[in-house]
């Protein structure tokens, strides 16, 4: 998947420093997902629309979600590919989190919360505006997929092109906080329909080394 190209393109038009990564997709082969990138950044709220008014707040940058329409046969691809990303752009781990259906008896709404938030369409807006800018054509259709059917959501905190890059203490990471491909773990089995956390561990500090 061009994962990879569709992050590094987004780099270069938005020039802010990524806080995060998330990839969402449900448990059927050849859907499309959803990659959201979290910046960091505020935007100046002014008292009028003119370069000397005062700035009255900051309002964080929205985050930015897009569906990839790409083929995927199983998860285990898919969770591969993203994998290499994480590990290219010098990420410390890669969380993965399976979700349960929340259309079930017993289901939350935080639960249903979580499942709108990964697929770029929180329910919620900050000072009026939504929270992140999504285009995903599909994006109900995967939510009520995910609400019936469970999904899975990957997470990873960049160093190259990231706000981490003057922090990492990392000594697996090239100059400029970045790895060469490809990434020495292989995905682990999904477990579709059960709550479950899985990290990879990727990043070493010198301060962990005994």
């Amino acid at each position: 998947m061009q994962l990879l190209d569709c992050i590094e393109t987004q780099l270069l038009s938005n020039r802010l420093p990524l806080v995060g990564v998330s990839v969402a997709a449900v448990p059927h082969a050849n859907t499309p997902v959803v990659l959201t990138l979290h910046w960091h950044g505020f935007v100046e709220t002014r008292l009028a629309d003119i370069t000397d008014a005062n700035v009255v707040a900051y309002q964080p940058v929205p985050s930015s979600a897009l569906q990839v329409n790409e083929r995927w046969d199983r998860l285990e691809d898919l969770e591969n590919a993203i994998l290499d990303v994480a590990w290219e752009l010098g990420s410390w781990d890669l969380a993965r989190q399976e979700a349960k259906p929340f259309v079930r008896p017993g289901g939350t709404a935080r639960e249903s919360f979580d499942c709108m938030n990964a697929f770029g369409n929180p329910p919620v807006l900050i000072e009026g505006q939504p929270p992140v800018v999504a285009e995903v054509p599909d994006g109900e259709d995967l939510i009520d997929a995910a609400g019936r059917g469970g999904y899975v959501q990957w997470m990873f905190r960049p160093v190259r092109g990231g706000l981490w890059a003057e922090v990492a203490d990392d000594v697996t990471l090239q100059e400029g906080g970045y790895r060469n491909p490809p990434c020495p773990h292989l995905a682990a089995p999904t477990k579709p329909g059960k709550a479950r956390r899985v990290v990879y561990q990727f990043g070493r500090s010198e301060k962990l080394i005994g």
